[in-house]
């Protein structure tokens, strides 16, 4: 593995970004960083580092609506969610 890719891997395989893509890839509504931290019971500061590494990675986008960033997972950060939902199910 490659230096980022190894980065991006190990973000991961821990909880709370684990709970934070499948919090968007379930999301009913217009979902943005604080609302993400209060579902997951994370610090916003917290969520928002994670997200950048996930913005860097091509697996969310930020989508400006006036002051408020919404949260969006590309195609590639849906798959990586739909994956991590499967293998949620099957433990």
């Amino acid at each position: 593995m490659l230096g980022r890719e190894k980065k991006i891997f190990n973000v991961f395989f821990r909880k709370k970004p684990a709970l934070m893509l499948l919090g968007l890839l379930n999301a009913k509504t217009e979902i943005y960083a604080s609302s993400l931290a209060k579902d997951i019971n994370c610090t916003y500061s917290h969520v928002v580092k994670i997200l950048q590494q996930m913005h860097n990675s091509g697996l969310i986008e930020f989508v400006k609506q006036g002051r408020i960033k919404l949260l969006k997972l590309t195609k590639r950060g849906e798959k990586v969610a739909e994956h991590i939902n499967q293998i949620t199910n099957i433990l």
